[in-house]
């Protein structure tokens, strides 16, 4: 409740301005020749508020707002001209003295015999209030959408992110189902590790990358164990590096931003014959991140229609939570795959 009151209370502000600039210009004559404030100044007041408010609530909503300019305009030229000529008629000025700044030239007029016959100044007195209440609710308004769409953007976000985590999951989990299968029908003593491996890798995915943001220790030790499962399924692992370096303590990432580039480069630096040319290099900086994955493209290697999906969700993925934090390069000679990551933590 506190905080709704804080959000509105800019608003409520220059309205209070607004009245009393108001009726300090009313009364400003009067005080300074130290006369009594006339009964009409706070009737002028309350005359101004309605209008003002009707304007606000009413006018401007259901016209300006809606491009109806012309019918706008007319009402307003009415409304202005019955009121201000109302008020000069029920309450006439009283004179030279009624307003004190204007005295000398109204005395002017009078010696030279050309009587004031319509007076400007309610007009002025409504028609201020009137102008400025179309300008504080079109503004109003304005700022209202760009709330709406901000919330809109961050829900349409947020849900984004999390099918691109559920998209991601099965497209993993498929590519390591592969992996076990390949070592069952080779009936390798290493199938059982790699079921082991599989489930650490699902126990993480299942408990920890359901959260916006996990420990980078965390997220390491789910690379490792994926490499470990790749190299358990390898004919070749020679050519496999994994190199991290630098202080993870205390650092947090989005679960799951790294896999897929490493993903890919199993994939795809694997040839028919399990011959392997993958390096991976993870620096880890006091203010950034930095992730270099490198595979030759193994021989024979057509992509399928599903082969980019991993890689275009991080894409999303890093343009949504690091929009202008990140550095992505991506290099792609036919026979070189390349990828450069830098987050800007």
């Amino acid at each position: 409740m506190n905080a709704s009151k804080r959000k509105y209370l800019p608003q409520w502000f220059v309205h209070a301005f607004l009245w009393c600039a108001l009726f300090g210009v009313l009364i400003y004559p009067f005080l300074l020749e130290s006369r009594s404030i006339p009964p009409h100044i706070i009737i002028k007041l309350v005359m101004a508020a309605v209008l003002f408010y009707f304007n606000y609530y009413y006018l401007v909503p259901n016209f300006v707002l809606k491009d109806k300019i012309k019918i706008y305009i007319g009402i307003s030229i009415v409304l202005i001209s019955i009121v201000g000529y109302g008020s000069h008629s029920l309450f006439p000025p009283e004179g030279p003295k009624d307003f004190g700044p204007i005295t000398d030239y109204m005395k002017e007029r009078r010696e030279s015999r050309m009587p004031i016959r319509f007076s400007l100044m309610p007009f002025v007195v409504f028609g201020i209030p009137y102008i400025f209440a179309i300008m504080l609710r079109v503004y109003t308004e304005l700022q209202k959408n760009e709330n709406l769409r901000r919330s809109v953007e961050k829900e349409k976000v947020q849900s984004e992110l999390q099918f691109l985590k559920t998209q991601l999951n099965p497209h993993f989990l498929f590519n390591s189902l592969n992996t076990i299968y390949s070592l069952s029908v080779k009936k390798s003593p290493d199938t059982s590790e790699a079921i082991i491996n599989l489930s650490e890798l699902m126990r993480y995915m299942i408990y920890e990358a359901d959260k916006d943001l996990v420990p980078l220790n965390k997220e390491i030790e789910y690379i490792k164990s994926y490499v470990a499962l790749q190299r358990l399924r390898l004919a070749d692992s020679e050519n496999v590096f994994l190199k991290i370096s630098g202080d993870d303590t205390g650092k947090i990432i989005p679960a799951l931003l790294f896999i897929s580039f490493i993903e890919n480069a199993f994939k795809y630096g694997t040839d028919y014959d399990g011959k392997t040319s993958v390096k991976i290099n993870l620096l880890i900086k006091e203010k950034s991140i930095h992730l270099y994955v490198v595979n030759k493209i193994g021989s024979h290697r057509a992509k399928s229609e599903s082969s980019g999906v991993g890689l275009q969700n991080v894409k999303n993925r890093l343009n949504y939570l690091y929009p202008n934090s990140h550095e992505l390069v991506i290099k792609d000679d036919g026979s070189i795959y390349e990828v450069n990551l830098i987050l800007n933590l």
